[in-house]
């Protein structure tokens, strides 16, 4: 299974804490050796960073370790594939355009029974069942959405629904961004936490480093972190259920089931 990474946050805020846990379990601490990637969004544009190489080995990685891009939104994911070869093409994030807007996704698990589903007008690139259900999801939200969707949590309820499908074919952890929310759904395993003020330490558990966020931020930062496994070892991170669904705002939760 690969790992999922994400942060929201109401300030541009770098994911270089979090990502140096995660690289790690990229062929060092776990066994997701089949690529990475990160997307970055300023805006309405995005900019990705994307490797088949392992991500404890990656030079690009160790880049963005060291590199603060500031970014209020970030998606990330570590590889071990299941499905489709080990290629450029097949490693996450996937993105797509929709209503001018640029749509980002990544996915942990397998499915199966579902290349019978309709794509309608977005064709997968590489050969993975990841990026054969993001573009089932991105023919679906076009069918729906004339325009940008503006209510929030009809549409997390809406992207849910279609998550529910998938999750009866298999495991469809996922994570969604059109850089306004971010979306995440748990099928087997996903955890989230939000940091705010009082701020405080915290050290990550694949790697040896411990960080005072009180230094790194104002009192009113706000930043929501979501990974598939804790990174760190001494905060509290909320464990989400089978089924269950968030959709973040600037760090901020605006609707869940």
């Amino acid at each position: 299974m690969c790992e999922l990474l994400a942060m929201s946050a109401n300030v541009p805020t770098d994911i270089c804490f979090s990502f140096s846990g995660l690289l790690r379990r990229g062929g060092d601490t776990g066994p997701h050796r089949d690529g990475w990637g990160l997307t970055f969004y300023e805006g309405k544009g995005c900019r990705s960073f994307k490797d088949p190489e392992p991500s404890y080995q990656s030079r690009i990685a160790k880049l963005l370790e060291q590199y603060p891009i500031k970014s209020e939104i970030v998606i990330g994911h570590i590889r071990q594939a299941n499905r489709g070869g080990v290629r450029l093409e097949n490693t996450h994030p996937f993105e797509r355009e929709l209503g001018g807007r640029m749509w980002t996704f990544a996915h942990n698990g397998q499915l199966s029974d579902y290349k019978d589903l309709s794509l309608g007008c977005f064709e997968p690139v590489g050969n993975t069942d990841s990026e054969f259900a993001f573009c089932y999801l991105m023919g679906q939200l076009k069918q729906r959405y004339a325009k940008a969707p503006s209510n929030p949590a009809a549409f997390g309820r809406f992207v849910a629904k279609q998550a529910d499908m998938f999750r009866a074919k298999g495991v469809y952890n996922m994570l969604l961004s059109d850089g306004r929310w971010l979306f995440a759904y748990c099928s087997t395993k996903l955890h989230w936490i939000t940091r705010r003020a009082p701020f405080g330490t915290a050290t990550l558990l694949d790697n040896d480093w411990e960080i005072d966020f009180s230094k790194e931020t104002t009192p009113n930062d706000v930043v929501s972190v979501v990974a598939t496994q804790p990174l760190t070892k001494d905060e509290q991170w909320h464990a989400m259920k089978p089924g269950q669904w968030v959709l973040f705002k600037a760090g901020e939760v605006i609707a869940s089931n």
